[in-house]
């Protein structure tokens, strides 16, 4: 059997953090992580094309926090905020649509990301983008490797494209590389995403990884 481990997965508590922070009994375990689930599921489908880089989850006794980062906050917010209400009244209309526990008090919070060339999964939608629009896979590829290692305090990218590459008959796999990926090293700071492109002859899958130095102290990290 393979002993492939998920970049982000391999690195929790080391250098990452979980991307739900609470604690909840028994009993109520269950309905959280399905409030959780529907929160992502619902976000990732309605803010595609927002460059959106993770959404985190904390939850209080009575409420939800939900931290949304994004190369873009201003296409979700909207003029005097009118975006980011409206996405908030989205949320608990979906919860109630699933029949799920709804809490009034949800905070919503649009956090900008600095350095979205630096970042795997908006990278990840970036490349995605370019193959929905038909563009060459390989040019593609090529120019957002270059960029991405041209971002300061990025020492090494990868990237992966597989499936009908430029509408084949027979899937393949394409791989693209600068610099050095240390996937076992548990310090390495190491992004990692995955992303699809939706095309009419079928999906196209997207990896990336993006190495930015090693970290040898948890406050460097910060």
């Amino acid at each position: 059997m393979s002993k492939v481990v998920h970049p982000y997965a391999h690195r929790l508590v080391t250098l990452r953090d979980w991307k739900s922070r609470w604690f909840a009994t028994d009993k109520k375990f269950v309905d959280n992580l399905k409030v959780d689930v529907t929160i992502r599921g619902y976000l990732e489908k309605r803010l595609r094309g927002f460059y959106v880089s993770s959404v985190d989850i904390e939850r209080a006794q009575k409420a939800i926090r939900i931290i949304v980062r994004t190369s873009r906050p201003g296409l979700i917010i909207g003029r005097s905020g009118e975006g980011a209400t409206k996405l908030k009244a989205d949320i608990q209309k979906q919860l109630m649509r699933a029949k799920l526990t709804v809490t009034d008090d949800i905070k919503l919070e649009i956090v900008e990301v600095a350095a979205p060339e630096a970042d795997a999964k908006i990278v990840a939608y970036m490349i995605a983008e370019g193959l929905e629009k038909r563009l060459p896979y390989r040019r593609v590829m090529k120019q957002l490797i270059e960029k991405v290692i041209a971002v300061r305090g990025v020492q090494g990218v990868k990237f992966y494209v597989g499936g009908r590459l430029g509408g084949a008959e027979i899937s393949r796999s394409e791989e693209l590389k600068r610099g050095s990926i240390p996937l076992q090293t548990l310090r390495a700071d190491i992004d990692f995403a995955r992303e699809r492109a939706h095309l009419s002859y079928g999906d196209i899958g997207i990896k990336v990884w993006i190495y930015k130095g090693q970290v040898f102290n948890k406050e460097a990290k910060k």
